[in-house]
């Protein structure tokens, strides 16, 4: 059954397969057919983890499969919430509310998207890798770190991206696949990954680019507050649009709580936004204004 709260769904999501990797990670796939037809890259669904526990946890989406209504989760166990939701089997059902939230854009005058994903900032970028495989107007490039084990398969990238350190030779096979170059970089010694940070890479395949071509680049950045104040640095120091997407905690998710607020430069001065609704993409230097 289905109710909906304007352009919000709350469905009872069949779990459909849950399947755990190294580093207390999981990968989740739930049919939620109304949230499978609507979503797109950059948001979230708000998910009630087991019947006992009544507060939901939001999620980022990685995929979806609009036509069998398929979406698909990734996250890591960390607190009581994820804790009760890696119990959850096949065959049983959560409550899930989606698609929420603002989403990547990447419009006609951007020609080189740039995407960079850290830890549980992964997912956002592997659903904006997927929509953007067939669009011929675009050539983009992925960049995904991680301090423990990649949550998928990997192997030698057979795509090229210039200017890279030799040493990152990896890539994620899903965007392999399709055809959209991606490296890796780690601090934890992962094999074909780069020794260092995932702006690292992304600034050695921008920085080649000649001015003209910078001009139709675009940063879309998810991970840890570092790495995106890193992603808002590089984007303003290059000339290159940057947009970031932030985690806060949540109650509502829906915009009534204000719980998830956070300040940001407003071309009329300082404002404070919701990340569940106005969010959770936003212009980088709204969100880390030049010093």
């Amino acid at each position: 059954m289905t109710r909906r709260e304007a352009s919000i769904f709350v469905e009872d999501a069949e779990v459909l397969a849950h399947r755990a990797w190294p580093g207390e990670q999981f990968e989740l796939r739930v049919r939620a057919p109304e949230t499978a037809a609507r979503a797109r890259p950059g948001q979230f669904a708000h998910l009630r983890c087991a019947p006992e526990l009544p507060m939901r946890r939001p999620l980022s989406i990685q995929r979806v499969e609009p036509e069998a209504g398929v979406v698909e989760f990734l996250y890591k166990r960390l607190g009581h919430g994820t804790r009760l939701l890696a119990r959850r089997e096949p065959g049983e059902a959560l409550s899930l509310m989606g698609p929420i939230g603002q989403p990547f854009r990447v419009d006609e005058a951007v020609h080189y998207p740039v995407l960079i994903g850290g830890g549980v900032g992964i997912p956002p970028m592997v659903f904006l890798a997927e929509t953007l495989k067939d669009r011929s107007d675009v050539a983009p490039a992925a960049f995904l770190g991680s301090e423990v084990p990649f949550p998928f398969e990997t192997r030698p990238s057979e795509l090229e991206l210039p200017g890279l350190p030799t040493e990152a030779t990896h890539a994620d096979a899903r965007l392999e696949d399709w055809g959209v170059p991606s490296r890796l970089a780690s601090l934890a010694g992962l094999p074909g990954a780069y020794e260092g940070y995932v702006t690292d890479l992304a600034r050695a395949y921008l920085e080649p680019l000649a001015p003209a071509e910078r001009r139709r680049a675009a940063i879309f950045a998810v991970g840890p507050e570092p790495m995106l104040a890193a992603a808002a640095r590089l984007g303003r120091e290059l000339g290159v649009a940057t947009w970031v997407s932030l985690e806060e905690y949540m109650a509502c998710a829906v915009g009534g709580c204000a719980g998830c607020t956070v300040r940001v430069e407003e071309p009329t001065g300082p404002a404070m936004r919701r990340v569940c609704v106005d969010g959770p993409v936003f212009p980088a230097e709204r969100v880390f204004p030049e010093p």
